[in-house]
Parts: structure tokens; C-alpha cells; sequence
């Protein structure tokens, strides 16, 4: 279950509450889930009990109680704790159909995984000053945005450098907006446009003005195009480069991974989705990075409500850490006369899935992810 699943599941019981007559409060657009912080209990947290407490005329811990019986038998819910004054802590299943339900959706969904609906209401309209940084943090938000549901405009105090259309930056309008506008507002780059482009080249140039958050200057050093573990940018794409190479590898082996198994390829005495251990599927080095998998679609709304791009540049080297840890550890394709097997094929796929998290990520920031470096 993912945090925008586990949102929709509380929210369900909202409803079904309201529907019941258990509860008599106005229904939420929505409910906010978070990552439990640490020393709390539980994977994540939700205050929706004391947010009703006071139109339901109850405590919030009496509409903690009601919601709990409605969330607990839930698929993907291992257990529901009330803490504090009416928060509701979740502990996640961690049973392979839960692990596989994240597989799955960044399957089916690919690059898009993580986009979604939460901002569709929403018309947004930003403004920034003639600099490049701020031009491309406008667009890196205006990219955030959209993948969340949202419409956008983007207006610039004046007209811009011509190489910002080679960092993929496009502006709607110029000029002083007639009404005032949400600002972005870097700090500035200390640089053009140009010269970063003929230093760094556009990718670097992207990476270099996002990484860092909004309010902190933005290194623009040659590290950037250092090919090392050093360099954050180049470890992301590399964790992509590699996680591609694992399908290619493993297609010239005559195997796929566990979610395109046909029913003969899957057939084994062990679970087709089983890394670790027989006892517990994807534990070990796979269960950070099957975490941050299911992570992903709350970091992008995340960064898309805070205009926050830097999360997301975080996210990934988050992502790419793991990765390699799970590679390293649990590697996908066999060696030596060792043949596939069934937790070859369940590497492959978390390796696959990490793959395209990293790719989609990295093209929400306005930057390539090549298949092969």
C-alpha cells in the first residue's frame, strides 16, 4: 500500500462512517498521511480524527475509535494504534501482496508513478524575475504541478536570456502581472544562462539550480560532471543506467522479471516474489528501497505543494543509495552456471521498478535519464 492508497483508505472510512451514522461531520476533499517521525509509532501518522472531532460534536479520541474499526480490517493495514490526544498510527502489511501492489502500480503506471489528481482544482499562476535560476525552478515547479492534476501559468518581469529554451524553460507571459502573483524567488545563481551551458551543459546546469533548496545558494562547481560516486547527479543516473542494464542483461539470459513471468517461467517452490528468505519477501537490503518505491507519490505531492523541487532531487539519491545497497547485496541476474530463479525474477523486478522511479523523477526535474553512461 502507498501513502496515497493508505490516504484514500482512511478517507474511504470517513465516508463509510458518515454513511453509517456514526459520525455526523462534513466529509474531507481529502485526508493527509505522514511518515511517522521518529520515535513515533507506527510507518505513518493521520490527524483526520481531530480535524472532525469538533463538527462531530465528539472527542477526537472517540472519532479515532470510529475510524480505527472502519481501517483496521482493511487490505494492505497491519495494525491501527490511537496516540497521543487522537492521532491514528498505521502500521503497514508487509506481506508480498502489499510489497507487490507497489510493483505493480509503478508498473502499470511507469514514468507517471506518483502523478495524480490531489491539485486538480487548483489554478495556479507563478511569477519570477529575469534570472536563470529562478526560471528554472519556476519551470521545475510548473512540472511538479501539472503531475499533480494543476493548471498552470508562468510570467517573467521580462523577456529572457534565448538560452533558457535550452534548459527546457518556457514562459507564458512578461511583464509586471496586473495582480499579484505567487512568487519564486532563488537565490540567484551568480551566473547567465550562457555560461552555464557552456560549462556544465544543461542536465548539470538543471540538476546544479535544483538540488539545493530555494532559500540556499546553488553550487555550480565542475563536481557536477565528476563521473563518481562524489557527484549525486551522476549516481542517480548511473542507478538508472544500471537498473536498465539488468533488463537487458537478463533478456539476453532468456528470463523476465516476477511481474512479466508467464505462469511456467513463475512456476517454483518458493514465492515468485521471495529475495531474502523463505520466512519474508523482500526484506533485508530490498525493504529501504521497496519503502521508498512506495514513498514516491507522497514526495512528489510533497514537493508539489511546498514548490519544492529540491524534495525531489532528494528523493532520488535516496532512491539510488538503496539501490545500489539492494544490488550489491541481492544480485539480480545470476552469476557463474547458476540458473534464474524465482527471487532472480523478484529482484529484477524492484530493480526494474527503482529504474523507472529514478527516470521519471529525474524527467519532472527537466532532466534526461540515459540507458546506458
Amino acid at each position: 500500500m502507498t501513502p496515497a492508497d493508505l490516504s484514500r483508505t482512511v478517507l474511504h472510512a470517513v465516508h463509510r462512517a458518515v454513511a453509517e451514522n456514526a459520525l455526523r461531520a462534513p466529509v474531507p476533499a481529502r485526508v493527509r498521511v505522514e511518515r511517522t517521525r521518529p520515535g513515533g509509532s507506527g510507518d505513518y501518522a493521520c490527524a483526520v480524527a481531530l480535524q472532525l472531532a469538533g463538527d462531530a460534536g465528539l472527542p477526537a479520541l472517540e472519532v479515532a475509535r470510529i475510524l480505527r474499526e472502519r481501517v483496521a480490517a482493511e487490505p494492505g493495514i497491519g495494525r491501527v494504534e490511537i496516540t497521543g490526544p487522537g492521532f491514528l498510527s498505521f502500521t503497514l502489511d508487509a506481506s508480498g501482496d502489499s510489497d507487490r501492489a507497489v510493483l505493480d502500480a509503478v508498473r502499470e503506471k511507469g514514468s507517471a508513478y506518483g502523478h495524480g489528481g490531489a491539485l486538480r482544482d487548483e489554478v495556479l499562476q507563478f511569477h519570477h524575475a529575469r534570472e536563470v535560476r529562478a526560471a528554472v525552478t519556476a519551470d521545475a515547479v510548473r512540472r511538479l504541478v501539472i503531475s499533480q492534476g494543476a493548471q498552470v501559468r508562468i510570467s517573467c518581469e521580462e523577456a529572457g536570456e534565448a538560452e533558457w529554451g535550452l534548459l527546457g524553460v518556457t514562459v507564458d507571459a512578461y511583464g509586471t502581472p496586473p495582480v499579484p502573483l505567487a512568487p519564486i524567488r532563488p537565490v540567484p545563481a551568480g551566473a547567465t544562462a550562457e555560461e552555464l551551458l557552456e560549462r556544465l551543459g544543461a542536465d548539470a546546469t538543471r540538476w546544479g539550480l535544483l538540488r539545493p533548496a530555494s532559500h540556499d545558494r546553488a553550487p555550480l562547481g565542475d563536481e557536477l560532471l565528476v563521473q563518481g560516486e562524489a557527484n549525486p547527479l551522476f549516481r542517480v543516473r548511473y542507478a538508472h543506467a544500471r537498473a536498465r542494464a539488468l533488463t537487458r542483461g537478463a533478456a539476453a539470459l532468456g528470463f523476465t522479471s516476477a511481474s512479466d513471468a508467464s505462469p511456467y517461467e513463475a512456476a517454483s517452490d518458493a514465492s515468485p516474489y521471495e529475495v531474502a528468505s523463505d520466512a519474508a519477501p523482500y526484506e533485508g537490503p530490498a525493504r529501504p528501497l521497496l519503502e521508498l518505491l512506495a514513498d514516491h507519490p507522497r514526495v512528489l505531492l510533497a514537493a508539489a505543494r511546498h514548490r519544492a523541487p529540491d524534495r525531489v532531487a532528494r528523493q532520488l539519491e535516496a532512491v539510488a543509495h538503496a539501490f545500489f545497497d539492494f544490488h550489491d547485496s541481492c544480485p539480480p541476474l545470476p552469476s557463474g552456471d547458476e540458473k534464474p530463479s524465482a527471487a532472480h525474477r523478484s529482484r529484477l523486478a524492484l530493480a526494474e521498478a527503482a529504474g523507472t522511479v529514478l527516470a521519471g523523477g529525474l524527467s519532472l526535474l527537466g532532466i534526461r535519464a540515459p540507458a546506458h553512461l
